[in-house]
């Protein structure tokens, strides 16, 4: 029984070199003085804030995208024992004692060195040799802009990472696929396949575009197998399925799973909810749910609330009304009612108070038991102020004439009767009995004599209206647009009678015990739909550039520079790499055009096998290369450099295929070969030489003099900063 004790256990392990060195040497460009500078590096002050808002779990919105990256960096933080405490508030400005500048920026350098090694792989399982997957790992391992990028708390290496794991992953399933289908590794490598993607995804949108090309590619190889007549119906099902579920619901599970932690971690109030819905806001701890927390839930006649406009463009803002009315009249002659004004207000206001009163009744209390409000009644809106009624009436708008004029009406005893019914409309009700609920219910005011409803139009009044926002009576009012719909953010039940008493009323707090939630996936749908649609105003950035200006490398990007010295840090790419990888993407469309129209005439000029290999190649480097970055021409927002790395990697892998396929198939002979041979060694030695010579501006030191700097500016478009003497 226990025989087997008799023999020793060996375990065998086969260990590649080339691996272990290049993922040392990639440890060790990313990570060595990874603590310098000791400042605030170019990007590090717009995700450094949000590290700062995780570490003290205040909710937030970033409109560049999902949230996973933001995870990541911010796990870094909290490794190192980040407590939040740090104003993001300028480049350059030094990091206070408190602030673990290596741990914070420790994962994005991570993530860069393992890119050496995941080069490699990738040309491994693409059948290429091992000299040209190693020769792709060295020029990522010497790419000075990839090397920039991933020493500081940025996303573009994480996002590059999960890119390359992704496309490595499918290669090891789609190679196990030919004679292991459904064996443990198949599904470790499939399935990993599907997570590299999402995780790409939710660092940047960008990973979308690879994601996609994944799934073409994946779609692609399945039609494929339809065709084999070796595989049989329930086979070819289960391989869908199996895709199916490693390569879109498993994707989409992770998604949500990313939002669902960043908003578990995130409960906290903070100023970026403003742009919420109130009930979102009032979901999180503190903020509006304080103000909110416990208030009546029906609106009832005779409820005392405020309406928030859901749209939240340009700016939040309440219903509001004040004693002063519309000029008699404007500045282009056109003339007013000159009744009450009534605007949007951006803040909280006691004028911002309104009483739903009952058109048949003259008490402003709510009756004990309450009456709500449903969908379709008929309503008044006094103001609680001045005990004005909400009017419209066939008077152009201020600033948006063919609109009407919103008001609260002033009896002048002229032939200008009140006009204030209006007609509640839930939209988003689920029957149309829905009683009116508070923050819940989005509802639209419909005037009962004009159909007018009631928008918010979004222009600024003049300084007679005080800047605030026009509100109008819209006429033509089809379809759905958030700008006509409203919703109760504070609410508490009328008990004053009297005016005097109901304005202390109003100027006081509400006192409720009851909270409101919002389950997850209707916070994740209104998070989604804010980071998708949120657009901050793109401004005109010194170092902003166009697409165009990628290829050729006409820009740079100064990161940092040093206070006194003339040490800098700029993101520069190494110019013979780009260069190289511009005439391979060339080199390769050209081959590929004269190839098929040789094959076209029946000619086959290079075998069947390495067609196969040279089109499989073109379709993840050529294709990541396109999809990476064809879309930014089609982008209306500020663009940088390093929106091309991504791209960039894809073409840098393109360099060794191509110079493969030179020396196996065009150069025939001998000597051919050895020529070919002695220009790659005199062109690698040209590429350290550029990575060496643009060290001192990738790593920040040493120091260099004006001359030195002079002498680095090798193209006129580059702004290498030299200081005055």
């Amino acid at each position: 029984m226990l025989g087997f004790l008799k023999k020793p256990v060996v375990v065998t392990a086969e260990i590649n070199m080339n691996l272990v060195a290049l993922t040392v040497m990639g440890l060790i460009s990313r990570l060595w003085g990874l603590s310098y500078p000791r400042a605030v590096v170019f990007d590090e002050v717009y995700y450094g804030q949000f590290v700062s808002l995780y570490m003290k779990r205040i909710f937030f919105v970033d409109d560049s995208g999902p949230p996973f990256g933001h995870m990541l960096l911010a796990l870094g933080g909290y490794l190192g024992g980040f407590d939040g405490n740090f104003l993001w508030n300028r480049i350059g400005a030094e990091y206070s004692m408190n602030v673990p500048v290596w741990s914070l920026r420790l994962l994005p350098a991570l993530a860069g060195a393992l890119c050496v090694p995941l080069a490699y792989q990738i040309l491994v399982e693409l059948q290429f040799s091992h000299c040209a997957a190693l020769g792709a790992a060295l020029l990522i391992l010497l790419e000075n802009s990839l090397i920039t990028q991933s020493r500081f708390m940025l996303l573009e290496s994480i996002l590059i990472f999960f890119i390359l794991l992704a496309v490595l992953s499918y290669l090891k399933f789609y190679n196990l696929q030919r004679h292991s289908s459904f064996s443990g590794s198949w599904w470790f490598w499939l399935l990993l396949t599907g997570v590299a993607c999402s995780c790409a995804v939710g660092v940047k949108y960008m990973g979308l575009f690879t994601y996609m090309l994944l799934l073409a590619i994946a779609g692609l190889h399945f039609w494929n197998m339809i065709g084999d007549q070796n595989l049989s119906n329930v086979s070819l099902m289960c391989h869908f399925l199996a895709r199916g579920l490693a390569l879109i619901i498993i994707p989409v599970a992770m998604y949500l799973s990313f939002f669902y932690v960043h908003l578990t971690l995130l409960y906290r109030s903070g100023p970026h909810d403003q742009i919420m819905t109130s009930a979102f806001q009032a979901s999180l701890e503190g903020g509006l749910a304080r103000i909110t927390q416990g208030q009546p839930l029906e609106v009832a006649y005779g409820s005392q609330i405020t309406l928030r406009n859901v749209l939240g463009k340009p700016v939040q803002c309440w219903l509001h009304s004040h004693t002063n009315t519309y000029p008699i009249r404007y500045e282009n002659g056109r003339g007013s009612s000159h009744q009450q004004q009534v605007t949007c207000y951006p803040f909280k206001d006691v004028n911002n108070w309104w009483i739903v009163k009952d058109p048949g009744m003259q008490q402003l209390v709510v009756s004990n038991p309450p009456r709500p409000v449903r969908h379709g009644h008929i309503v008044q809106l006094v103001h609680g102020i001045t005990t004005r009624y909400l009017n419209t009436h066939d008077v152009a708008a201020p600033l948006s004439p063919h609109s009407q004029e919103v008001s609260c009406y002033i009896d002048y005893n002229i032939s200008m009767p009140a006009q204030n019914l209006w007609r509640v409309e839930i939209v988003n009700r689920e029957s149309d009995t829905d009683v009116w609920k508070t923050i819940l219910s989005e509802v639209r005011f419909v005037h009962v004599n004009t159909s007018a409803v009631l928008k918010l139009s979004g222009a600024s009044l003049p300084e007679w209206g005080y800047r605030q926002l026009e509100v109008v009576g819209e006429k033509l009012s089809k379809g759905y647009h958030q700008s006509m719909v409203w919703n109760v953010e504070e609410h508490r039940y009328g008990k004053s009678q009297e005016q005097k008493e109901r304005e202390v009323e109003l100027h006081s707090p509400t006192q409720m015990d009851i909270s409101k939630n919002l389950s997850f996936m209707a916070k994740f749908t209104e998070l989604q739909w804010k980071i998708l649609t949120l657009k901050n105003e793109d401004t005109e950035h010194k170092y902003s550039s166009s697409a165009l200006d990628w290829i050729t490398m006409d820009t740079n990007i100064a990161y940092w520079l040093h206070p006194t010295s003339g040490a800098q840090i700029h993101l520069l790419g190494n110019i013979v790499i780009w260069a190289s990888a511009n005439v391979a993407a060339l080199v390769y469309m050209c081959l590929s055009l004269w190839y098929l129209l040789r094959r076209r005439r029946k000619i086959s000029d290079i075998p069947e096998d390495a067609w196969q290999l040279w089109v499989s190649a073109g379709g993840i480097c050529v294709g990541g290369w396109a999809v990476n970055y064809l879309p930014f021409f089609l982008m209306e927002k500020t663009l940088f450099l390093y929106h091309y790395l991504p791209a960039l990697t894809f073409q840098i892998l393109l360099i060794p295929i191509v110079l493969q396929h030179l020396s196996d198939h065009l150069c025939r002979s001998l000597l051919l070969k050895s020529m070919l041979s002695a220009l790659i060694v005199a062109w690698f030695s040209s590429v350290y030489f550029v990575y060496s010579t643009f060290s001192p501006v990738t790593y920040g030191e040493p120091s260099l003099s004006v001359a030195e700097l002079k002498n680095l500016r090798w193209k006129d478009s580059w702004n290498i900063l030299i200081r005055k003497q």
